[in-house]
């Protein structure tokens, strides 16, 4: 079988969806860094497979294929294992319902409104931009309650199985929770909370850590 490289950021959250799903699957494969953040940009190779410059982009063989909900569905579809998507419409068209509520409503004030500000930003000895912070918590918050009504008593958030719901919802939060607004609002969704600690000790959930040095991810 051709070997599977994933081209992206260990740091990226859609990189570490399109991992989780990899390793679900149970799927060897290599990442390769790429770094699009780099001031000259993503570099000119890269670009031969994703003119757009976004992360991650799946290579295996002659085939290339970028945009992390494609290559989630690829890699369920193609490959043996343990399924990812409901076969039923109705749990289906909610996991991908979920899945676009946080790509549209969720990514950018859970990672970069939030995260970013909170945690990067003042790491580096920068000052968070209050006002941006606090304008993104009444959406994000907005979201995990509808999430959390939709889970209801399941262990997973489409019903008892895992699916790429729970693999795209993962890594946002699991940066969310860095921050001291993140994990407040994370411990007022008891049930929620409860998935996201579950989560946290899966075998992919550890090998794709966002940490170098840190498997485990503990202290959530």
């Amino acid at each position: 079988m051709a070997s599977i490289e994933l081209l992206g950021l260990r740091i990226s959250v859609y990189t570490r969806i399109a991992r989780l799903a990899l390793e679900e699957k149970k799927i060897d494969y290599e990442l390769r860094e790429v770094d699009i953040f780099a001031d000259a940009g993503p570099p000119p190779e890269y670009l031969e497979y994703n003119p757009f410059g976004t992360i991650p982009c799946l290579k295996y063989g002659e085939f290339s294929l970028y945009e992390t909900g494609a290559i989630c569905r690829y890699i369920d579809e193609m490959f043996l294992g343990m399924p990812l998507q409901p076969k039923e419409p109705a749990p289906r068209a909610r996991m991908n319902q979920i899945i676009g509520i946080l790509d549209s409503y969720t990514y950018r004030p859970m990672v970069w409104d939030v995260y970013v500000q909170r945690i990067v930003v003042t790491g580096s000895g920068g000052q968070a931009d209050e006002a941006l912070i606090a304008a993104a918590l009444p959406t994000l918050k907005t979201v995990l309650q509808q999430i959390d009504l939709w889970r209801g008593d399941c262990e997973f958030l489409v019903g008892d199985a895992i699916t790429l719901a729970d693999l795209y919802a993962y890594p946002m939060l699991r940066y969310f929770i860095e921050t001291g607004e993140g994990a407040a609002m994370l411990e007022s969704f008891p049930q929620l909370n409860e998935w996201m600690r579950q989560m946290q000790t899966r075998a992919s959930a550890r090998a794709t850590s966002f940490h170098w040095g840190d498997d485990s991810e503990d202290g959530f």
